[in-house]
C-alpha cells in the first residue's frame, strides 16, 4: 500500500492519516523554515553578536537540550557544528533535559557563560521546563534560545518576557498532532543548522533546496521503500557515523514508538556496533546504515555494511546513501542528488526515509500509527514525572 497517495478515508480507517500527512508535508515545511529564518536572520544575528560582544571573547558554552526526540536534535547538530560553527567563540554540547534534571551540577557550570538552546515540540515536557529553571538557578551568565513548535507552550510563553531569551517559533504545521515527532524534529534540526552553521546564506539555501528534493524523492519512491519490508522481520538496527550516528537513535525510536515495541530496535555507530551490539542480529533483522558523504568516514560505514552482508546473519542489509566513488555491493536506497551535502543536512531526508519505514512497520504489525500506545502508558507529552526542588 502506498500511503502517501492513499485516500483520506482509508488512512483514517487505519488510524494513520495524521502521521502520514505529517511525514508527507516535511519538504514544504523545510522551505517554510528557511523562509522564516531569512525573515528573522537580522534579529538572530544581533542576539548572538551581542552575546559575543558582552563576553569579550570568553569561550561560550552552547548546550543543545530537549527531552526524547527533541534531545536527539542536538546529537545530530553537535559533531557538525564543532567543525562548522563559530569555534573561536562557542563550544557546542548536547545534553538531554532528562539528564540535567536528575544531576544538574554534573552538567551546568556556574561560572561558564552559557547559551541554553531548548528544543521542544510542545514546550510542556516537565524536564524541559525544569531545566530552564535549574539553569537560571545555577548559571551566573545565562542566555537562551527557545526553538519550539507551540506558541502557547510553557517554554514559549516564558521566553516572551525575557530579553535574554530569543524565541523562535517553527512553522505552525510542524507542531505534530500525531504521537511520534516527525516534522517537529526536522524543522527544529534545520533551524539549528541555519542559525549556527558558518556557511554563507547562499550555501545554506542550496543545501535546503537539495534536501527538499531528496525528501520529495522519498515520497515518490514509497513503493520501493515498502518492498524492503516484504519479509517477516522482527528486529531493526540503525547504524551511522558523525552526525548520522546521532540520527540513529531517532530513527530506531520511530520504529519502537509506532509499533509499540512489536519490532525490537537497536542503534549504534558504524564502528561501535562490532563491540558487542552486533550480537543483536539474527535472521529476522533488517540492518539500515546511514552512509556519510565524507570520503574518509564513508569507508567505515561501508565496511560494516559489507561485513554484515558477508556474515549472512541478517534478513537484509540496506544502505541509505548518495552515490560516491565507493558504494555498497548489496541493497541500497540511493538518492539522485545531495552529493555535496554534509551529514547534518543529509539527516533530514534520511530520517524521512526512516519515518516511512516506521509507518509501514506499524501497519505491518497491525498497530495504529496515530495512536500506537494502546495501553496509554506512553503519551504524546510525557506524564507522571516528579520534579523536585533543588537546593544548591
Amino acid at each position: 500500500m502506498e500511503l502517501f497517495t492513499e485516500s483520506q478515508e482509508t488512512l483514517e480507517k487505519l488510524s494513520a492519516a495524521i502521521t502520514t500527512q505529517e511525514i508527507k508535508q516535511q519538504p514544504d515545511l523545510w522551505q517554510e523554515t528557511l523562509n522564516n529564518y531569512q525573515k528573522q536572520q537580522p534579529k538572530i544575528d544581533e542576539f548572538i553578536s551581542s552575546i559575543i560582544a558582552v563576553e569579550n571573547h570568553e569561550k561560550i558554552r552552547v548546550i543543545f537540550t530537549g527531552a526524547g526526540t527533541s534531545a536527539y536534535v542536538g546529537d545530530v547538530l553537535r559533531p557538525y557544528l564543532n567543525k562548522m560553527g563559530n569555534q573561536a567563540e562557542f563550544d557546542f554540547e548536547s545534553i538531554p533535559t532528562t539528564d540535567i534534571v536528575s544531576a544538574p551540577e554534573d552538567f551546568l557550570k556556574q561560572d561558564c557563560p552559557t547559551i541554553l538552546v531548548s528544543f521542544a515540540r510542545s514546550g510542556n515536557s516537565p524536564e524541559s521546563v525544569a531545566t530552564v529553571k535549574l539553569a537560571k538557578q545555577l548559571i551566573k551568565t545565562l542566555y537562551q534560545i527557545t526553538i519550539t513548535c507551540a506558541k502557547e507552550g510553557h517554554l514559549a510563553l516564558e521566553a516572551k518576557d525575557d530579553s535574554n531569551n530569543l524565541l523562535l517559533l517553527m512553522p505552525e504545521k510542524s507542531n505534530d498532532l500525531g504521537f511520534a515527532m516527525t516534522g517537529s524534529f526536522t524543522c527544529m534540526l534545520l533551524s539549528g543548522l541555519l542559525i549556527f552553521d558558518s556557511n554563507t546564506l547562499d550555501s545554506k539555501k542550496q543545501f535546503v533546496q537539495q534536501i527538499i528534493g531528496m525528501g520529495t524523492e522519498v515520497l515518490a519512491r514509497e513503493n520501493e521503500i515498502s518492498q524492503l519490508l516484504k519479509n517477516d522481520y522482527t528486529r531493526i538496527a540503525y547504524l551511522g557515523s558523525d552526525s548520522l550516528s546521532g540520527l540513529t537513535r531517532e530513527a530506531q525510536l520511530k520504529v519502537l514508538e509506532l509499533t509499540a515495541g512489536e519490532i525490537t530496535t537497536i542503534f549504534d555507530s558504524s564502528v561501535g556496533f562490532r563491540h558487542g551490539p552486533k550480537s543483536f542480529i539474527n535472521a529476522q533483522t533488517l540492518v539500515f546504515i546511514f552512509v556519510s558523504n565524507h570520503p574518509y568516514t564513508r569507508k567505515y560505514d561501508l565496511d560494516i555494511a559489507e561485513e554484515i552482508k558477508g556474515d549472512k546473519i541478517a534478513d537484509d542489509v540496506i544502505t541509505l546513501d548518495v552515490s560516491g566513488t565507493q558504494n555498497f555491493s548489496g541493497t541500497r536506497f540511493t538518492y539522485s542528488r545531495g552529493m555535496d551535502l554534509p551529514s547534518a543536512y543529509l539527516a533530514l531526508p534520511y530520517v524521512m526515509f526512516a519515518q516511512t519505514i516506521a509507518l509501514h512497520s506499524s501497519l505491518k504489525v497491525k498497530n495504529t500509527p496515530d495512536t500506537p500506545s494502546a495501553t496509554g502508558t506512553v503519551n504524546r507529552v510525557v506524564k507522571g514525572v516528579n520534579i523536585y526542588n533543588y537546593d544548591s
